[in-house]
């Protein structure tokens, strides 16, 4: 997400980035350890500045075609927030491809993901799971359609307790799973697999499935790839169209717990998950998806309690101001991609609040002031971000279109960027009108006329001589 789609350390609790190209000039822009570039995304802590736009996600790295920007880099807030993830000592552990940060004192709580062909189940070694095509698993009649185009079935090896609840959109679960290609190689596996069903954490595959099960059930699951990956896949492992067998355990049913009654470490840690996988969405261009896990991530990325009151020490309320700023900066820019242009002035003006500075942010908020002719406005915030970025190439070109709509003369004249340097707080030195000048009537004009009066008087004098 500038995904800023991808930010920084994204993609719920281990989903690994796959690279992709942002097409606009304002892109979701890599949070810390990405690169980012352009002015309309978050150029929160990262590498070097002056780096194309990229989805903020520290995981994630992307170039994007659109206009090169320098992001901000600000060693101190690199500083606390270093400082901060270290006395947490969070470790990032890739489980079912997504981030998740984990004390290390519960280890045994989640493990790394292990891509082994050894099965969690080795009681349950059936031929379905073994050797069987995947067609002749669509077309078995032994096998229960979970949805109504049998594009998702599955075939229960275990009942589960029949007096239990199904799980109900909004609980919380805990499954034991892994899953297969067709040629059997494995590509997930997780022993303890926790998600809310319904917030996007994991694929709709294994949602849609996990509703339709009792506690302790046992069951197969096979989903045709419009549940899970689609067109794209997911790289490296699993390619486009590529339908997944899953084995699945459902361990636990439990309500899900207010984030606003956990503390800021869990806070930081549930909101990271809900943005890295934003910043999944948002590099396979699924936009509404990522806007939404975005919203998701900031309702808990705060440092207000339930009953309202504050909570955190100043560190820690500097890390959640940091994630909620990648967040709304990511957020914005998958708005813009919706087409959703009064919503991402909104939401960067949100941006601006938390920090002034923010220069992805003024970019994006003068380049949509400018398309919708505020121009007054908009030249104020593109020459703040010019202050803040002065050799940012898409400032310039930004600031160069504003002046040529405000002018609305860009056939008669044109106009060059100079140096930044030479601007200050006066616009006028940045452009240069053409010196070219007409002065009244052409002499062209003139001369024709002449001409056309002396023709027709020597052929007055000629008809009259013939008379």
């Amino acid at each position: 997400m500038e995904m800023e789609l991808c930010c920084e350390e994204h993609e719920d609790p281990g989903m690994e980035c796959t690279e992709y190209v942002a097409r606009e000039a304002i892109s979701v822009v890599a949070d810390r350890d990405s690169p980012t570039k352009l002015p309309c995304g978050p150029a929160e802590e990262g590498d070097k500045p002056q780096r194309k736009e990229q989805v903020e996600a520290e995981n994630c790295g992307a170039e994007s075609k659109g206009i090169e920007i320098k992001r901000l880099f600000d060693p101190e807030r690199d500083g606390r927030e270093t400082e901060c993830k270290e006395r947490r000592k969070l470790k990032k552990t890739n489980s079912w491809k997504m981030v998740r940060f984990q004390d290390p004192s519960a280890d045994g709580d989640v493990l790394e993901q292990d891509s082994s062909a050894q099965s969690l189940f080795k009681e349950y070694a059936v031929e379905e799971w073994t050797s069987s095509s995947f067609e002749e698993l669509f077309m078995a009649e032994e096998w229960q359609d979970i949805t109504e185009d049998r594009l998702l079935r599955k075939k229960v090896l275990e009942l589960g307790a029949l007096n239990s609840l199904h799980p109900t959109w909004g609980q919380e679960v805990t499954v034991k799973m892994q899953c297969v290609l067709e040629d059997r190689t494995v590509v997930e596996k997780d022993w303890k697999l926790v998600f809310v069903v319904g917030e996007g954490d994991v694929n709709q595959a294994l949602e849609e499935c996990v509703i339709s099960m009792h506690k302790g059930e046992i069951t197969l699951l096979l989903a045709d790839s419009q549940y899970a990956y689609g067109l794209l896949g997911r790289e490296p492992d699993i390619p486009a169209w590529a339908p997944l067998l899953y084995q699945l355990q459902l361990l636990d049913i439990r309500e899900k717990t207010d984030p606003l009654t956990l503390p800021i470490a869990d806070r930081i840690r549930i909101g990271n998950q809900k943005r890295e996988r934003g910043n999944f969405h948002f590099q396979r261009e699924e936009n509404s998806l990522a806007a939404r896990a975005y919203c998701m991530a900031l309702d808990v990325l705060t440092t207000c309690n339930k009953d309202g009151s504050s909570s955190g020490i100043e560190a820690e309320e500097e890390e959640v101001r940091d994630y909620r700023i990648k967040c709304l900066n990511n957020l914005a820019t998958a708005q813009l991609k919706l087409g959703q242009g009064d919503e991402a002035l909104h939401t960067s003006r949100d941006v601006l609040t938390l920090e002034p500075i923010n220069v992805k942010a003024l970019f994006r908020m003068g380049k949509i002031l400018s398309d919708k002719g505020e121009y007054k406005e908009a030249m104020e915030v593109l020459k703040k971000a010019l202050k803040l970025e002065p050799t940012t190439k898409a400032i310039h070109a930004e600031l160069s279109k504003l002046v040529q709509r405000q002018l609305g003369d860009k056939d008669t004249q044109e106009w060059k960027a100079k140096p930044a340097k030479m601007l200050g707080d006066n616009i006028t030195p940045f452009l240069c009108p053409s010196k070219k000048r007409t002065f009244g009537i052409s002499w062209k004009f003139i001369l024709g006329a002449l001409v056309v009066a002396l023709g027709s008087l020597v052929m007055s004098v000629i008809l009259t001589a013939r008379n």
